[in-house]
């Protein structure tokens, strides 16, 4: 089944729900990979009927231009989703059946958790992807959604999303998927040529570098290692790379025993933003 329309799919999800299937939900914003199948696999594992959204979210971009450069065909995610899982429900909807009259993010009170990485340098982005992920929610009404670690900054705000709305729904983060070489699996990878995607491991070995670091170096060592790294590669511009507590994501330059901490990273090349993220002591 595939819908524009949030009637037709409530419509439907009813049945299922009358039927007593576990409805899960896989938001997307198009451009699937095999990182997304990956989810949808994982989603259902824990469920009778999945729905894939795929719609380009405008609340969550503070650069318009990377808005209108994010990849799009619908086409192609449809037959892809066809191939690898038939049974997926998809709902592609327009930005009129989504946000109605008024195109706009509502404001969240996610406290700490947005204060650094992607919140300090995307300004607005998470009330944006609060303000569509509520009205998904709102629409789907899923006993479960699933999203993946590479976003893990996102995966606590989701977590926070649905206490703050009081929404009945678990929030399940899935193990990041990567290619071969550890490049993250992301819809911006499709903006970079192979010798681009080669340079881009660069993320993957300093992540990696860090967790090894980790037991035995201090964070400062570890972040000025790193930091060292990429001003060595000048196809790289480094925009952070943070050592947080996993627990409220603040960065920190001590450790402390039994806190478990995650490295984050951002970083462009060739003009395309890539994020990724990693588990240090754990």
């Amino acid at each position: 089944m595939v819908t524009k329309s949030k009637s037709a799919l409530k419509k439907q999800l009813d049945l299922y729900k009358n039927e007593g299937n576990t409805i899960g939900l896989v938001p997307t914003m198009g451009a699937l990979h095999q990182g997304h199948i990956s989810l949808i696999n994982h989603a259902y594992s824990y469920c009778d009927k999945v729905v894939v959204s795929i719609f380009v979210n405008p609340t969550q971009f503070n650069n318009i231009a990377d808005l209108e450069k994010y990849p799009r065909d619908l086409s192609n995610d449809t037959q892809f989703l066809k191939e690898h899982n038939p049974e997926t429900i998809v709902f592609c909807p327009e930005v009129n059946e989504i946000y109605t009259d008024k195109v706009e993010s509502e404001s969240f009170d996610f406290g700490n958790l947005v204060r650094h990485m992607e919140g300090e340098f995307r300004a607005g982005h998470f009330d944006g992807v609060g303000s569509v992920l509520k009205r998904l929610f709102e629409i789907v009404k899923p006993h479960k959604a699933f999203f993946g670690e590479k976003d893990f900054q996102q995966l606590m705000v989701v977590k926070r999303l649905v206490e703050l709305t009081q929404q009945d729904i678990d929030i399940i983060g899935c193990p990041t998927s990567r290619n071969e070489f550890g490049l993250a699996q992301s819809s911006r990878n499709f903006r970079l040529n192979k010798a681009q995607l080669k340079q881009a491991e660069l993320i993957y070995k300093a992540l990696t570098t860090a967790k090894v670091m980790f037991l035995e170096h201090s964070i400062p060592h570890i972040i000025s290692t790193v930091e060292h790294m990429f001003k060595e590669d000048s196809n790289f511009d480094l925009e952070y790379f943070s050592i947080v507590k996993e627990k409220d994501l603040i960065p920190t330059t001590q450790k402390q025993s039994k806190e478990k901490y995650r490295a984050f990273i951002a970083a462009s090349v060739a003009e395309v933003r890539l994020i990724d993220n990693m588990a240090l002591n754990y």
